[in-house]
């Protein structure tokens, strides 16, 4: 049961109320729509896979039927918090009332901007708003994968349902009084982070701090290489040491990490000494100087690594971001990946050349050294159906949009065919295929391909959304990049092969929100409160994972669980505050 104190301020019961009002609408539209839309009755020659995708959708109705009646309490605690407030004061009700019907037609014109703040959220209301996203989702996942079993007009009625209801969702977002709260909170919280950071790599007596030394040069790529650079600084972190980055002779820039990006530190850069403590023996508490290894000789790994969050901001992050581990890695990500003036002054040239405003979304096509190791071909149509879903819902929410493309490849042919296939003025295809050319393997770790790998990802962090492959680093990394952009930027992505994961971190893990019984060998047993060590997602309403309860690896509905927030207490000592105490 949810229940409201009376001391909030009268304001935060219009917004509610008005939250309510379109939940009920969407999940009303909802319900009525699959009821004239969804089969009643398959043909027999649908097969057995057919039956288990009725099934899957009716499981993914209940919970929605849940989350209603979450929201219904909502409304009643509302409800009856208006009529203790008409009793006290009847013209102050009467005025309450004018107010809310004002204020909701502004909400339908979308004059957004002048919806009041009501403050802070619920944390339910938060996380009633995201479920309901995400198992719309999972229905549209389910429901697209069985295409081939329903008749076209009613998948297309069943689809403009589906993205009615996402842009019902966006609304109720934009509408509900809390964005001012969710932006500050945000933007603190950020803050505090950079402060931390900035602290951290700029001890007041570089001779005497304890230092973690890293070696940029580990044997991949640029993403990785990125990767791997964070995983650094995370360690730092974590153990209160400032990071030294040796990087000369790196293979995308002799020069080093400093001719392209600005220093980890504008005070310590140098150990100060040749005697190194290897940081994997676990005996260097009171080294001063401590190398640290790639993550792979890490045994065992620390559990603050990611997708591990610090616990003492974990509350307010929680409350403003879907996937705060994301968020938490996309700081990191910010800090390290300044431009140095003239390299900035690139991309900046680079982004205005290209004419990339919002809305765009950016497609991250992966075609050489992947494909047939690390990932599958993908057909460009398959990154542009989920474009295409992105502007229609968008079109229920702000009309007519551009449908605007930004393409990032290491294959040239994928921007022509993209503007041959998709021509103006319906398109606009937005690429280069010289840039994607120094991507190919022959060029990609000389100046030209370094520039051109950095054009691509932050054309691809200024996007609105995402559709790429999980597989590959760079598509990662723009991801990261993106949630330091937005207030909540967890849901701005589609990957056709894996879900976020963090190379050599700890792995993903989801508890079980809802039973489930196994309807054939393929699938595990779910019990509500059971963890599972999560593989993927099929993106077809079912996820693939490890019960850590009955250890039965197999398939289960996505819907039916939710990633566990891993909470860690570090570092230990809080040096950010020793640091100001020594001020």
């Amino acid at each position: 049961m949810i229940s409201m104190t009376f001391c909030i301020p009268r304001r935060k019961y219009i917004s509610r109320i008005r939250s309510v009002a379109f939940a009920i609408l969407a999940l009303w539209f909802f319900s009525i729509g699959l009821f004239y839309v969804l089969p009643t009755n398959y043909p027999n020659e649908f097969s057995k896979d057919s039956s288990q995708g009725s099934s899957d959708t009716a499981h993914i109705i209940q919970r929605i039927d849940s989350l209603f009646a979450e929201l219904k309490v909502l409304k009643i605690n509302n409800m009856e918090m208006k009529k203790i407030l008409g009793n006290a004061n009847p013209e102050g009700a009467a005025a309450l009332a004018a107010a809310s019907l004002a204020a909701n037609a502004k909400d339908w014109s979308f004059g957004l901007n002048d919806v009041r703040s009501a403050g802070e959220p619920l944390e339910a209301y938060e996380k009633t708003r995201r479920s309901l996203e995400y198992d719309l989702k999972e229905l549209w996942y389910n429901i697209r994968s069985r295409q081939g079993n329903l008749d076209e007009n009613d998948l297309a009625q069943m689809q403009d349902v589906y993205r009615t209801l996402r842009s019902h969702l966006i609304k109720l977002r934009a509408a509900d009084g809390y964005e001012a709260f969710r932006e500050q909170e945000t933007a603190e919280l950020a803050t505090l982070v950079q402060d931390r950071l900035h602290v951290l790599q700029n001890p007041k007596h570089c001779d005497t701090a304890k230092k973690l030394v890293c070696n940029l040069n580990k044997g991949c790529g640029f993403g990785c290489q990125v990767h791997h650079v964070c995983y650094c600084l995370v360690v730092a972190y974590a153990t209160g040491r400032t990071l030294i980055l040796e990087s000369r002779g790196w293979r995308y820039n002799r020069q080093g990490w400093e001719q392209i990006f600005l220093p980890v530190s504008d005070t310590c850069t140098f150990s100060g000494t040749s005697k190194r403590d290897d940081f994997a023996s676990g005996k260097t508490e009171d080294s001063r100087v401590v190398q640290l290894p790639i993550v792979d000789f890490l045994k065992p790994k620390p559990d603050y690594l990611p997708i591990s969050i610090p616990a003492d901001i974990a509350d307010r992050l929680e409350k403003v971001h879907g996937e705060p581990h994301i968020w938490w890695v996309g700081q990191f990500m910010k800090f390290l990946l300044r431009l140095q003036p003239q390299f900035q002054n690139i991309i900046d040239s680079h982004v205005s050349k290209l004419g990339v405003s919002s809305p765009t979304v950016g497609i991250h096509v992966r075609r050489t050294d992947k494909i047939g190791t690390e990932a599958s071909l993908h057909s460009l149509k398959e990154y542009m159906v989920h474009a295409e879903e992105y502007f229609s819902i968008m079109e229920k929410v702000h009309g007519q949009v551009k449908r605007r493309v930004f393409i990032a490849s290491d294959e040239p042919s994928v921007i022509a065919e993209a503007m041959n296939s998709y021509p103006r003025p319906e398109w606009e295809i937005l690429g280069d295929a010289k840039v994607a050319q120094s991507a190919s393997m022959g060029q990609r770790y000389n100046g030209a391909g370094l520039v051109g790998i950095l054009k691509d990802v932050f054309v691809l962090a200024e996007c609105d959304f995402v559709v790429c492959t999980f597989s590959s680093q760079v598509c990662r990394l723009a991801y990261e990049l993106i949630q330091a952009k937005h207030t909540d930027a967890s849901e701005r992505f589609v990957s056709l092969d894996d879900v976020y994961y963090y190379g050599g971190g700890n792995g993903l893990v989801q508890v079980a929100t809802a039973p489930h019984k196994p309807r054939n060998d393929e699938e595990i047993e779910l019990k509500v409160g059971d963890k599972i060590g999560v593989a993927g997602n099929h993106w077809n309403g079912m996820s693939k994972g490890t019960n850590q309860r009955t250890h039965r690896k197999g398939l289960y509905p996505s819907y039916k669980a939710r990633n566990l927030i891993q909470r860690v207490s570090f570092p230990k000592v809080k040096w950010w505050l020793q640091a100001a105490a020594a001020d």
